[in-house]
């Protein structure tokens, strides 16, 4: 029993004795209004809670007695707003002497007259001492207790509902949560038709002897791991009618009396293997009316008791991750609402437990995008405009020039050849595709390729990149390729490939640079390339002056396929392959001192450069020149004769001053 006196006739009395009832708690509003009182006598009870502020309407009381209960702990709060109390008595209770009642000594101190004979019964050290006499310095707590607020919570029937025979009923009461501080011996709960959202960590721990809990219709789209937890004696749980998408791990964990469990009519797109482990009594299982696609191998081998099962009103995707769950209900035909296929189309309206075992059967990308489904991962369809074939998502030919949203982590190999882009953009995609492992970027028009462009592609080892626009090759382009094996870059543009072009890239065995307009190579530019078996180098017109002499040696001393790349300038070096070109010979007379590797060869003819401020004022130009640094941060184009912007503006992404 509890005190709940609050807007009763009596509080015109100034004086009342509860003694030698069978009172336990004192809640938190129980003298709420009762102004007047100056005498409260609870003697020979059973309390062991008393709520903090349950006394804050007695500022006028005198005399307050609580011999011979059950507390073992106050609040420091508990008896701040009675100034005029005279006489206390507490003694003859279980009072703890930790930590959090060492207030209690100094409130006596501080009034001798009152609380006598106020004793510690616990610890055993200060049992039977008197709290007043008790130090400071003795009122101590181990460990975790020192966190623990000296506060209790009064159990009660929540106003909304109704309690009788240990059923809480709280139907259609326009509940958003679960009511807390419910009676501990309930067995019954019934929250259904409600407005609940969410199912917090414990929500139901405290009821131990709890044996049905209802939920149904209600908007519930979250639930705690731990909601039912401890649960042992609970054997019917309703959560039909929600807005349940997945079932957490460990939802049902310890719930070994359970025999009745109702889902449907809910969300539920997929189910862990291990969501029923502990469920070896179930009977019932619903999970009609839900979204689930595909169910894992072994996700019912636990229901040993099972007699009945719901899955109708699912999409099923009766591939060969669902072969066992057929097998499964020829041998047990418990399932009796129907269930059917939905895809693939062969098998549509079709019922699962009369499909012969060998219809079930994967092709295309249906093995890849549910066999993760006992982990509640299923893969992202193939993204519109392009075909999806096993591992391959195949996006060519089809005027792209960004790299689709949403392609399914599976992909091994992605095809993006054919297409109209100009710049690959950092946009971090590569770090959502951990299976990766080729990327054909061919037939493109691609002109820049930005820093991070390929971050989190690691696990890549072949890039296509043939046939674009590219003029140069900087090793910021291509970082997070530290697996890369084999880089095309043949049929571009590229002039000049320079000494930090393939920094990072020590895994690449075949570097094509093929049919591109390379006139010099700057010494070292290979020497990060640790594992270089295969290097082509032909149709490139390569200038044999004095600054590709290094490049003649560097072929002879190594022992990689190269294709005897040859020299195109000067005239008398014509067609010869370089390796065979004497020393001697590299030389730079006769104003053939070109090297378009140097920084003032990136600049166009018609303008000036210095650093990345690039200017071409007063030229009379009317288009963009060709080769601006795709690094430039000021371009001047004052005093020209331009009658449009130009569009190929838009590459140049460090520009601060135009």
């Amino acid at each position: 029993l509890e005190v709940e006196l609050q807007n009763n006739v009596l509080f015109v009395l100034k004086q009342y004795d509860l003694s030698e009832n069978q009172i336990q708690a004192i809640p938190r509003k129980a003298f709420r209004g009762a102004v007047d009182i100056k005498n409260l006598q609870l003697d020979y009870n059973q309390i062991s809670c008393i709520e903090d502020g349950a006394f804050r309407a007695l500022r006028d009381l005198e005399v307050l007695t609580l011999n011979n209960n059950n507390i073992t702990r106050l609040s420091v709060a508990s008896f701040n707003h009675m100034p005029k109390l005279r006489t206390f008595r507490l003694h003859s209770n279980n009072l703890y002497c930790d930590c959090h009642l060492a207030w209690l000594s100094d409130w006596l101190r501080q009034r001798p007259r009152v609380g006598l004979y106020t004793q510690c019964m616990g610890p055993s050290h200060l049992r039977g001492h008197n709290v007043a006499e008790v130090q400071k310095r003795e009122f101590v707590c181990s460990g975790h207790q020192s966190f623990m607020a000296p506060s209790c919570s009064v159990l009660h029937c929540p106003a909304a509902c109704t309690c009788s025979n240990n059923i809480v009923d709280c139907r259609g009461k326009g509940l958003t949560e679960i009511p807390t501080n419910l009676p501990e011996t309930i067995t019954e709960i019934r929250l259904e038709q409600n407005s609940i959202k969410v199912i917090p960590p414990g929500a139901f721990s405290p009821y131990k002897k709890l044996r049905r809990i209802d939920l149904s219709n209600n908007q519930i789209s979250e639930l705690a791991p731990d909601a039912f937890q401890g649960l042992r004696s609970l054997n019917s749980l309703v959560l039909y009618g929600n807005k349940i998408t997945e079932l957490p791990k460990s939802l049902f964990e310890g719930l070994f009396s359970l025999q009745l469990l109702l889902l449907n009519a809910n969300k539920i797109n997929c189910l862990r293997v291990d969501a029923f482990q502990d469920l070896h009594n179930l009977n019932l299982l619903s999970l009609y009316d839900n979204k689930l696609q595909t169910i894992a191998k072994g996700t019912f081998s636990p229901l040993r008791a099972i007699q009945t099962m719901h899955l109708a009103q699912n999409p099923f995707i009766c591939d060969c991750h669902l072969k066992w769950l057929a097998d499964y209900l020829h041998t047990n035909p418990i399932e009796t609402s129907g269930a059917r296929c939905t895809s693939p189309r062969r098998l549509a309206n079709k019922r699962i437990g009369q499909i012969k075992s060998k219809k079930f059967r994967c092709s295309g990308t249906e093995d890849y995008r549910s066999k993760l489904s006992g982990d509640c991962f299923a893969d992202l369809a193939c993204p519109e405009k392009c075909r999806c074939e096993g591992t391959t998502v195949d996006c060519s030919n089809q005027k792209l020039s960004k790299i689709p949203d949403h392609i399914p982590q599976y992909t091994a190999e992605l095809r993006l050849n054919n297409n109209e882009f100009t710049v690959l953009e950092a946009t971090g995609i590569f770090k959502k595709l951990p299976q990766l492992r080729k990327i054909n970027f061919s037939n493109n028009k691609i002109t820049d390729i930005e820093e991070g462009a390929f971050e989190g592609a690691s696990g890549v080892n072949e890039i296509l990149l043939t046939s674009n626009r590219l003029e140069n090759v900087q090793y910021k382009m291509f970082k997070g390729l530290e697996s890369l094996k084999t880089l095309m870059l043949r049929s571009n543009r590229i002039s000049c490939v320079g000494n930090d072009s393939f920094i990072g890239l020590s895994s690449v065995r075949l570097l094509s640079l093929y049919d591109n307009q390379i006139t010099t190579i700057a010494p070292g530019a290979f020497d990060t390339l640790h594992s270089l078996s295969t290097l082509n180098l032909l149709a490139n017109p390569f200038n044999c002056n004095c600054y590709l002499a290094w490049l003649g040696e560097w072929l002879r001393k190594k022992r990689i396929v190269t294709g005897n790349p040859r020299c195109q300038k000067p005239y008398f070096l014509k067609e010869i392959p370089i390796q065979d070109v004497a020393i001697q010979d590299f030389t730079c007379d006769d104003g053939n001192d070109d090297n378009s590797c140097s920084p003032l060869s990136r600049c166009p003819t018609e303008c000036t450069c210095l650093d990345t401020v690039v200017r071409c004022s007063n030229k009379a130009l009317k288009v963009l020149p060709k080769g601006i640094p795709r690094d430039v941060t000021e371009l001047y184009l004052d005093g020209n004769q331009f009658t449009l912007v130009p569009k190929e503006l838009s590459n140049y992404k460090h520009l601060t001053l135009m």
